[in-house]
């Protein structure tokens, strides 16, 4: 967990300085022999198809109305795990003046989903002992009959969790643990011959495509600021400029959009405290040049291990990121959770504190479990972090949950009360530190450790995680 924070020296000049050939995109083919008319060699249409399923999705799993809805969860589940051609992109999608080229899946990338792709290992952290894809259909099934993606009998944001879950078990574990990790190989999609007979680009150069296709950032993000890059995310007017670098008018959901984790290193970044975005982007661009200057043959021993360091400045800055947000969601939970006692204490009404720390708590979790998908075995880090932060919230009777039944029903027990949870959510933030070296650390509530521990003890509160 020690962050490799090399990058070439293309990285010396400021991201803003750097010249458009820095941009993803207009690599020439260096595949020997090819006779198509290709121009250029980059491809990773399929994960800007995974982008735009994962948020189609996201916008599906708040459309609950509280009652079981089959049809909601078909039309979930066909963009989860279908192929079928014809899905319309319910988000991103052309907003004021900023305009959208796609509505269509297919446009990008035909029989396409995101269940083949989910990391298939167990989640400890969440109840029932499932797979990846098993968490996910699960989520999706209670989130079809939850009211607008919510369930206040067990505080769970379906919304939050489905999507941050997917950004982590799809996005991040196939970039890390597969196209960045095994896929360096020698032996292994090599350079020295296409991807796939008749294709324009080498096995090496589709494969380190896709990883950053899975990344989410705009082709030009070496030419744009952390907060511009954000503001394409949240489709600011004045943001289709700045996406808009081959000058249609128009945003490529291609190329040209922000998603998933490039939004949230965008995010931390435009802070002024870290250039997560930058680091992980010039180490993609670095590492397309040297596949570039390789030429279409099998790379040597030494362009293997620099093209090795790339993908590792990637994965630490990415995790890095992860963490960022485990750290984030940890405050605002417990920002929430001092409303709510507050309010509880004077009868005050709670519905919408309740609501606010429901939401906060499940891009928490979501980005938690998130966390534990990457090609490194987290250990004792990941028990400490499910036990603090637990299978559901705290609720307000002092329940949380616990398991599930055979039949897929929650099983709740009694746990900490919140003002105990209160000091949970300040031992996440105080792991994301010690473990990960933090450096963002948006919402930071850590100085109210010393304080809340006090009075949790002289009350007979002892901590048994």
């Amino acid at each position: 967990m020690k962050l490799n924070l090399l990058v070439s020296s293309m990285a010396i000049a400021a991201a803003m300085n750097v010249n458009a050939a820095q941009n993803y995109a207009d690599f020439p083919v260096t595949v020997k022999a090819y006779e198509g008319d290709a121009k250029h060699s980059v491809s990773y249409g399929g994960q800007a198809a995974r982008q735009v399923l994962h948020t189609s999705l996201k916008t599906l799993s708040g459309q609950g109305n509280g009652q079981e809805n089959a049809e909601l969860k078909a039309k979930m589940l066909a963009y989860f795990e279908g192929k079928a051609e014809g899905r319309a992109i319910l988000s991103p999608v052309s907003k004021g003046g900023f305009v959208v080229a796609e509505n269509n899946v297919d446009v990008l990338s035909k029989e396409k989903n995101l269940a083949g792709k989910t990391y298939k290992g167990a989640v400890t952290g969440w109840p029932g002992g499932m797979t990846g894809p098993e968490v996910l259909g699960f989520m999706i099934d209670k989130a079809s009959s939850a009211n607008k993606g919510f369930d206040p009998l067990t505080g769970y944001d379906y919304q939050q969790l489905i999507s941050k879950f997917i950004m982590g078990a799809v996005f991040y574990n196939q970039a890390v643990d597969n196209y960045l990790d095994e896929k360096l190989d020698a032996d292994t999609k090599p350079n020295g011959q296409a991807y796939k007979p008749g294709k324009p680009y080498t096995g090496k150069e589709h494969v380190w495509d896709e990883a950053f296709g899975y990344f989410g950032g705009p082709a030009n993000t070496l030419n744009l600021s952390a907060e511009d890059v954000y503001n394409i995310a949240k489709q600011k007017e004045d943001a289709l400029v700045l996406a808009d670098f081959n000058k249609d008018g128009k945003a490529s959901l291609y190329n040209e959009m922000t998603y998933a984790h490039a939004y949230y290193a965008a995010g931390f970044d435009k802070g002024g405290k870290t250039t997560y975005l930058h680091n992980i982007v010039q180490a993609f661009v670095d590492g397309r040049l040297l596949l570039t200057e390789a030429k279409g043959v099998n790379l040597t021993d030494a362009q293997r291990t620099e093209l090795k360091g790339y993908a590792a400045t990637i994965a630490d800055n990415w995790q890095m990121v992860i963490a960022e947000a485990v750290f984030k969601y940890a405050g605002s939970t417990y920002k929430d959770l001092q409303k709510l006692n507050k309010l509880i204490e004077t009868n005050g009404d709670i519905a919408a504190d309740f609501r606010a720390y429901a939401k906060h708590w499940g891009e928490l979790k979501g980005f938690a479990l998130a966390l534990q998908t990457g090609n490194e075995n987290l250990g004792e880090t990941a028990v400490k972090l499910n036990r603090l932060i637990g299978f559901s919230p705290v609720l307000l009777g002092n329940t949380q949950v616990i398991g599930v039944d055979s039949k897929g029903n929650y099983i709740q027990a009694s746990s900490a009360d919140m003002k105990q949870y209160m000091l949970h959510m300040l031992k996440v933030q105080q792991l994301m530190v010690d473990q990960f070296g933090v450096k963002a650390r948006n919402k930071d509530v850590l100085a109210d450790m010393g304080d809340l521990a006090g009075k949790l003890s002289s009350g007979g509160y002892v901590e048994n995680d």
